[in-house]
């Protein structure tokens, strides 16, 4: 069991900066890759952003060059840097982990969610 605790979401006005964080607990053992993903009202769940515990990352073509992803594996902690904030980046955006293991088995763990609301 692992638990995903989300902090560092508010308001802000376009082109101000967020760091979100994300602090992972419980049976961290097989932690692998942490991520972020984000949803808007009305509109399907998306990846933002995702980086591997060797520090490899991804992100979707919207927020390159705006958004940072990286993480302290000692604290089991990843965040994301996020500038040059606009409007269309309002959403929920939730934490995301997996646990996974020599015989292939995976687990997924989400967070709680924080809410990233950017006014024009």
């Amino acid at each position: 069991q692992v638990q995903l605790v989300e902090s560092g979401g508010g308001l802000v006005q376009a082109g101000g900066s967020l760091r979100l964080s994300c602090a992972a607990s419980g049976s961290i053992f097989g932690l692998n890759a942490m991520g972020w993903y984000r949803q808007a009202p009305g509109k399907q769940r998306e990846l933002v952003a995702a980086i591997t515990a060797g520090g490899i990352t991804t992100y979707t073509d919207s927020v390159k060059g705006r958004f940072t992803i990286s993480r302290d594996n000692a604290k089991n902690t990843v965040y994301l840097q996020m500038n040059s904030l606009k409007p269309e980046d309002t959403a929920v955006y939730y934490c995301h982990a997996d646990r996974r293991f020599s015989d292939n088995t995976s687990y997924y763990y989400w967070g709680q969610g924080t809410q990233v609301t950017v006014s024009s």
